[in-house]
């Protein structure tokens, strides 16, 4: 007898930033004899378009933006860290991320993510993601219908803080706090993959 395991996939982007629609995933039949890796569609309902994220990022001056959120904990690591296609596994509280993007052009670049079960995002981050991994407190801090994200890097990275916006579209303004910095959007050495590989610890400064 096959078993409905209701399931949900769907990519996890706000639609106020985000422009498209996403994949989702309504349903799965299991057959336990078969082991619970054997899983056949019983419904799929797709729904594909690409998906666009739009990013500024800068460093960051001073303490004062610190009195504005409270800082949540990222554990984040990569299971494919090629600048053409980057597949993320990512921890943000209690939540489980599965992300995949493309080659940046310009601050624009496609982007598909997911939320998966915290324990999946948990083991892959131990047993199959590139190493070292990235954490970082993220502190959310509104700005109209914007929001700052501000990460607080740790340990191999530890010393390093960025600020990144996400926008409608590269020309759409925004508010600049006063403990905004440099811009650095189009500088590789702070993409999040290539602190993999490159910790700001062994930067020459």
């Amino acid at each position: 007898m096959l078993q409905v395991l209701p399931c949900r996939a769907v990519g996890a982007l706000e639609p106020a930033k985000k422009q498209g629609i996403f994949y989702s995933l309504d349903g799965f039949v299991s057959e336990p004899d078969m082991g619970p890796s054997r899983l056949t569609t019983q419904k799929n309902t797709l729904r594909a378009a690409m998906s666009k994220e739009i990013e500024r990022k800068f460093l960051v001056n001073g303490h004062a933006w610190r009195t504005l959120a409270q800082g949540v904990l990222y554990r984040q690591g990569y299971l494919n860290s090629a600048k053409e296609r980057t597949v993320r596994v990512r921890t943000a509280g209690e939540k489980g991320f599965l992300t995949v993007k493309g080659t940046t052009n310009g601050v624009t670049r496609s982007e598909f993510e997911y939320e998966i079960p915290f324990a999946d995002a948990d083991e892959m981050l131990s047993g199959l993601a590139e190493k070292p991994l990235i954490e970082k407190r993220r502190f959310k801090i509104p700005a109209g219908a914007l929001v700052w994200e501000i990460d607080e890097f740790l340990g191999e990275n530890a010393g390093l803080i960025v600020a990144e916006i996400e926008l409608p579209d590269e020309d759409a303004p925004f508010e600049r706090p006063d403990w905004l910095g440099r811009e650095v959007s189009n500088d590789p050495r702070f993409f999040n993959s290539n602190l993999v590989r490159h910790p700001f610890s062994q930067w020459q400064v």
